[in-house]
């Protein structure tokens, strides 16, 4: 799941370098609001709307941003425990004007509407352990195939090009379950501080996602590793064993939640380098 208790070391950081002041910091997390990313080189105009769509369950509200001409590579985007927010917007943006057609989900849909954290990513775990535990394998696979259904409905969307799909920390999951959902749909799989990726059970998400037809990238934080040191040692031979390209790295010296850059304990620098490994593996894996 997530860990995201250094709110106030982060805090800190951004005071002395004297970029926001402590009350600043604290109202810009609390309201869920991002650091600004870098800009996008040769950006892409994107047209982007709130957009509702009817899955097996119900009906989920969502974000979708595309370039406003042409047809792009569709991606869906499972965000983490804090839920669709000014930040993940804004990341499905940035791809967006990168040239793919973004689906950014409110995943707890079922129970309440985004936004989900009421603190955005300063929100505590502990208020978000109820909602996460309204998801399961089922949940993931039923969404997975609604949501690429979806996608593929978009006239925004290129048909003869593969579906991408990408998880942070509890997406992670989704994503490795949307590829075995949608295995003739899927091209390309990211998760970046993905919880919950090998479990010893036979559902576990690994073995799941080694059934499909995806190309991967797994970024793994070091804080992370820290705890589950196998677990990359596992990814590894199953997708060998699979004959899956996949991307498997240790991101020395981050911290679980390190992508979003509303995060306590975002790094720019790590996250760029993750962000231009994800637009490697779509522009090999969407074709």
């Amino acid at each position: 799941m997530c860990d995201q208790d250094h709110f106030e070391d982060d805090r800190k950081e951004y005071e002395a370098r004297g970029l926001v002041t402590r009350k600043q910091f604290g109202v810009m997390l609390g309201a869920g609001i991002a650091m600004m990313l870098p800009r996008v080189a040769n950006a892409a105009a994107v047209t982007e709307s709130d957009v509702n769509i009817t899955t097996p369950d119900g009906t989920a509200d969502c974000y979708f941003v595309h370039p406003s001409s042409g047809t792009a590579p569709g991606v869906l985007v499972w965000p983490d425990i804090f839920g669709l927010r000014p930040a993940f917007r804004q990341m499905g943006k940035r791809l967006a004007e990168s040239g793919y057609a973004v689906l950014v989900v409110n995943p707890f849909y079922r129970t309440k509407k985004a936004p989900t954290a009421d603190q955005g990513a300063a929100t505590p775990i502990p208020q978000l352990t109820d909602l996460a535990k309204t998801l399961n394998e089922k949940t993931h696979m039923t969404d997975g195939k609604a949501f690429t259904a979806w996608l593929d409905q978009q006239s925004a969307v290129a048909k003869n090009r593969k579906l991408g799909t990408q998880g942070y920390c509890m997406g992670g999951p989704m994503a490795f379950r949307t590829a075995a959902a949608a295995p003739d749909r899927i091209g390309g799989v990211a998760t970046f501080h993905g919880g919950g990726l090998v479990t010893d059970m036979p559902n576990s998400p690994h073995l799941q996602a080694a059934k499909s037809h995806a190309q991967f990238l797994i970024a793994i934080a070091a804080s992370d590793d820290m705890k589950a040191p196998n677990d990359k040692v596992v990814l590894k031979e199953t997708f060998a064993k699979a004959n899956l390209p996949a991307e498997i790295e240790v991101y020395t010296g981050s911290a679980h939640g390190w992508c979003p850059p509303d995060s306590g304990v975002y790094n720019e620098p790590l996250a760029e380098k993750a962000w231009s490994r994800l637009l490697v593996l779509y522009g090999k894996a969407l074709a």
